[in-house]
């Protein structure tokens, strides 16, 4: 059984809370939070969980550590890298291993900045630790699976991983607002969109697929399409008015030779009424899918939903899930950084502890 800390209370940290709580061979030991005013709030709290987990919140990063095995870094990286970094060396050092969504640089280790890479390997060899970082868009979508789909294939033309989601049920303001853009100007280019930051984000997937295929990427570009709303629209963050962002298709393009081989691509809307010549989920408000152009023509189409949640937390969860399920895998090996193609999808755990899924 091991102990897990999850530090962050937010969207993933809610996720990461509820599933800790559930996944065999796991026991949730601390909740990690910056707010004092959430410090003595049981953690079921937090992750809509009914019974109370006898687990508080509190802001002693140091007491924590102390009494977990492993860390389920949940606080935002997006604008504040740095500390995110220097969060996770501490876990590092301190022995807990750690899974995280929160460095998008360190999807791919080999492309990342060297000096988290020297920063994180000498903290995880001096704690005996060891690190995985795994997106939550989801992570899984955009490297395990596609290279699981490529597998079920003979000839490989392009390979696409999309997400088509509706993000007026995703109650994440600064998100959905700053960084996404929704309800600003069409004449300001929002913080996710900007050149080199989607790159920055999903390069180091594209990377993990080609390398994982023998494909060798060396150029990546990318491509952005806006769209103005038609009319206002209500949603659960407030009202986005009329000729505001209202959705974006955004394409990262991993190319080979000169040739398209490997895209990511976000097709986001704030309303279902926005950019109708765009492709819809299949159900609902959202699916990812991978579309593998080859021998066969094989589409995998995947979507969550979670008990009394939105489609956007059932992505969450499994995101979540990819992380935590690692875990046993990773307190098995030799300290150091791994990547989604290291750790593989399901983890050996011992039969008796696989049983506990079973509801």
């Amino acid at each position: 059984m091991l102990r897990v800390a999850v530090w962050g209370t937010g969207n993933m940290g809610a996720s990461a809370i509820r599933s800790t709580v559930a996944f065999p061979g796991l026991q949730l030991a601390g909740v990690i939070t910056s707010s004092p005013e959430k410090a003595g709030r049981d953690a079921a709290s937090f992750a809509g969980i009914e019974a109370p987990t006898g687990v508080s919140a509190g802001t002693d990063v140091d007491a924590a550590l102390a009494d977990c095995d492993a860390v389920a870094y949940m606080a935002s990286g997006d604008i504040r890298p740095d500390e995110a970094v220097g969060d996770i060396e501490r876990c590092l050092r301190a022995g807990s291993h750690v899974v995280t969504p929160s460095l998008y640089s360190l999807y791919d280790p080999r492309s990342a900045p060297p000096d988290w890479i020297d920063r994180l390997t000498r903290a995880a060899e001096e704690g005996n630790s060891s690190l995985l970082v795994s997106g939550v868009d989801p992570g899984w979508g955009n490297d395990a699976l596609a290279v699981l789909a490529a597998g079920l294939c003979t000839r490989i033309k392009t390979i696409h991983c999309q997400e088509i989601f509706d993000y007026s049920t995703y109650n994440q303001p600064f998100a959905v607002k700053v960084s996404c853009g929704f309800g600003g100007s069409m004449d300001e280019t929002p913080m996710m969109l900007l050149p080199t930051i989607p790159t920055m984000v999903w390069g180091g997937n594209i990377r993990l697929v080609g390398r994982a295929l023998g494909m060798e990427i060396d150029e990546i570009t990318e491509e952005v399409e806006r769209r103005p709303l038609e009319e206002s629209v209500d949603t659960v963050m407030g009202r986005f008015e009329k000729g505001t962002q209202g959705a974006f298709w955004l394409k990262v393009i991993g190319k080979s030779g000169g040739r398209e081989r490997i895209v990511i691509d976000h097709i986001t809307r704030i309303d279902a009424s926005c950019a109708p010549d765009w492709p819809y989920p299949d159900q609902g408000v959202g699916d990812h899918r991978v579309i593998v152009d080859g021998d066969p023509q094989l589409t995998i189409t995947t979507r969550a939903d979670v008990p009394g949640g939105t489609r956007a937390d059932g992505g969450n969860t499994t995101a979540a899930n990819r992380l935590l399920g690692a875990l046993d895998w990773l307190s098995n090996q030799k300290p150091g950084i791994y990547d989604g193609l290291d750790v593989p999808l399901q983890t050996a755990l011992p039969p008796e502890v696989q049983a506990q899924r079973w509801a």
